[in-house]
């Protein structure tokens, strides 16, 4: 069932989402060659204690970890641990933040060291690909305005989409209907109404779009071991245009 949210409830998940924009804003300056994705979620984890908040994904499902560290190949759902990090990798870090029952979740690639060309576009695609989906967000759009919006441009710059996981509703629980895929057809799919909250979060490979899941039932990965890179918003559908809840540059910094 897609529900929609009342302002109380848009108003709790902008805190959360406040706070996790200010919490990857730290990963961003914590990113370097010698780090690992352990202590990065270490870091989070008290970065969160510290602001009243929880992660949410940690328990959910049994998974044992802040947050989700994807590396290189890794679409999504990596588990963090103590491998460092070298120049020339690429992480993305996924969390949901729970603060006070507000949900906000959200996602971003991050290059190790000084990317070179190839990973400059890796990255900038997929971002661009995701506002390309947060476009179409918009009352009477449908739900295949945002996934055809976003496989029309990353596949003409040469890349591929996963298929396997989606965009979702959130909020007050961590995954609601609908399903927001990142390909298909315009004008397809449930109509969007204004105070829907969903992520959008396009998976882009730079190889073939499919996937392979590790034996920890877990971790998805690309099938010809070519980098995967995401970026995720969680937002809010208004008449006003789509409202981004966990806008890294919509915070102040102290």
């Amino acid at each position: 069932m897609i529900t929609r949210k009342s302002k109380r409830e848009i108003e709790m998940m902008r805190e959360a989402g406040k706070v996790l924009a200010k919490c990857h804003r730290e990963i961003a300056k914590l990113i370097k060659p010698g780090v690992t994705t352990k202590e990065i979620d270490d870091f989070v984890e008290l970065f969160l204690e510290e602001h009243g908040a929880t992660p949410e994904q940690k328990g959910y499902s049994d998974y044992p970890y802040a947050t989700c560290a994807s590396v290189n190949d890794e679409i999504c759902h990596g588990f963090p641990r103590d491998e460092k990090l070298v120049k020339g990798d690429i992480v993305t870090i996924d969390m949901v933040v729970n603060l006070n029952g507000g949900l906000a979740d959200s996602a971003w690639t991050y290059a190790v060291g000084e990317p070179d060309e190839k990973t400059e576009k890796l990255l900038e695609v997929t971002k661009t690909s995701l506002y390309k989906g947060i476009e179409q967000a918009m009352p009477g759009k449908r739900i295949g305005d945002i996934g055809h919006a976003i496989q029309q441009y990353a596949e003409a710059e040469g890349y591929s989409v996963v298929r396997e996981f989606t965009g979702h509703g959130i909020g007050p629980t961590i995954h609601e209907d609908p399903q927001i895929p990142h390909f298909g057809l315009a004008g397809k799919g449930p109509r969007l109404k204004e105070g829907m909250v969903i992520t959008i979060e396009p998976m882009i490979n730079e190889g073939v779009w499919q996937s392979k899941m590790d034996d920890n039932n877990w971790t998805a990965r690309t099938v010809d071991g070519e980098r995967s890179a995401q970026f995720e918003h969680t937002l809010v559908i208004s008449k006003e245009g789509p409202i981004i809840l966990t806008d890294q540059d919509d915070i102040q910094d102290n």
